[in-house]
């Protein structure tokens, strides 16, 4: 009888370009880092378009959090995937991170520049977006998934972790608080919303090649540096090899891939140091996923393969293993999440989310956005378009971008 209402609830899959059309319009205007675009998800998703709820889209970040990747673009794919199939993730992935890859290969090539002083004001103004778009965010999720003072308790105990800890050992010693505390605290709160009823989460992927996709990434992990190193493909599988093993070895994702980065591509000499740099610097600027830096390496190293076809070996390479373990994971994460013990650790996992969420709004979003008072309001009227007027994102970004432009102006920066 379950099955058959778990049935009855889910939503007729989409075609791909409408997925793609709406995942595009978020890699084009996605500032503000992985955390920024956890914010912009939740807005176009959840509260504008209805393709999943508070309680599923949480529970997909805390699986994303907890595998390593990118978590922002994994959450992404896996909204794809549930919506529109294997073609519904290839159209979400392609949509949101294709905008910024070409803007940064195009930058490796010399054509693209981010130095004017109205361009700056427009990048200043979209940060300060985010702002906004997090704020939002954290206040829908909060009153969904911290309805009482167990979980409340745990979103400020996963915020003090982020804080005091910082970086990736905050983020999962906060999830792992999250755990402890929602088992024994939130058993309560799950027998009360035993009849609530949660959008599926069911990956149309059979559970064998999920299993088979889990052994194809292991293998790639491990035997790809040995081939590379017995000489085997060339600079091309060296540079996939490279890539690969720095998609798999991070969690996380955003900056937390850099050291990683620079260890395979600067180190050995097939990109300097400054050229890494300033590539870094432009991905800073752009929309969409960090983890599209790779593009910019992959075109910019100087051993061939490089341009077009090293920025595509270089960008499939570290997107490829975050992807193949949300194949491989989420067709047995609808059974976890549905018992009781796993949900009750997910009601305070998803309350450590909201903490994470928290903590990033002040550092490093609010921290590196909002300069002074003209900053604040704009962030504010940004805050209350978006809450208050319903007003879409996508307008709400325009607009901070213009705002930004307008404080370069030179009486106004400086009245």
């Amino acid at each position: 009888m379950q099955k058959q209402r778990d049935r009855d609830e889910r939503r007729p899959r989409l075609p791909f370009t409408a997925i793609l059309l709406a995942f595009l319009k978020l890699g084009l205007t996605s500032f503000g880092g992985p955390i920024a675009h956890l914010g912009y998800f939740r807005t176009e998703f959840v509260s504008r378009r209805k393709w999943l709820d508070d309680s599923a889209f949480a529970d997909l970040v805390a699986l994303c959090q907890f595998l390593p990747g990118p978590a922002s673009s994994q959450v992404g794919f896996s909204i794809g995937l549930l919506r529109g199939g294997l073609l519904g993730g290839l159209a979400a992935w392609l949509g949101f991170t294709l905008p910024s890859a070409l803007i940064l290969v195009l930058f490796a090539y010399g054509l693209a520049g981010f130095d004017t002083p109205l361009a700056q004001g427009a990048l200043h103004g979209l940060k300060v977006v985010a702002v906004a778009v997090i704020a939002q965010a954290i206040w829908g999720m909060a009153r969904q998934l911290c309805p009482d003072r167990p979980r409340i308790a745990i979103a400020v105990a996963g915020v003090v972790a982020v804080i005091f800890l910082g970086g990736v050992s905050g983020q999962l010693s906060a999830i792992a608080i999250g755990a402890i505390a929602g088992l024994w605290f939130c058993r309560g709160s799950t027998q009360a919303s035993k009849g609530m009823r949660h959008a599926p989460l069911e990956a149309p992927i059979p559970r064998p090649v999920a299993l088979a996709l889990l052994l194809v990434a292991l293998t790639l992990l491990f035997v790809l540096p040995a081939i590379s190193a017995a000489g085997f493909g060339g600079h091309g599988l060296a540079l996939f090899d490279a890539f690969y093993r720095a998609g798999a070895l991070v969690f996380g994702g955003g900056h937390v891939v850099l050291p990683l980065l620079q260890a395979s591509v600067v180190q050995p000499g097939w990109i300097s140091a400054d050229a890494f740099l300033a590539g870094y610097g432009a991905a800073q600027a752009v929309p969409g996923p960090l983890f599209t830096f790779a593009a910019y390496l992959g075109a910019a190293n100087g051993i061939a393969p490089n341009g077009w076809l090293g920025a595509v070996i270089a960008l499939i390479g570290i997107f490829l293993p975050g992807l193949l373990l949300i194949l491989a994971t989420l067709p047995f994460w609808e059974q976890v999440r549905r018992h009781d013990v796993a949900r009750a650790i997910l009601n305070g996992v998803n309350a450590a989310v909201v903490g994470l969420l928290a903590a990033a709004l002040y550092n490093p979003v609010w921290v590196s956005a909002i300069t002074g008072a003209r900053d604040f309001a704009l962030a504010l009227i940004c805050f209350v378009l978006l809450t208050a007027w319903k007003t879409q994102p996508w307008i709400v970004v325009l607009f901070a971008a213009c705002g930004g432009m307008a404080l370069t102006i030179p009486g106004l920066a400086a009245g």
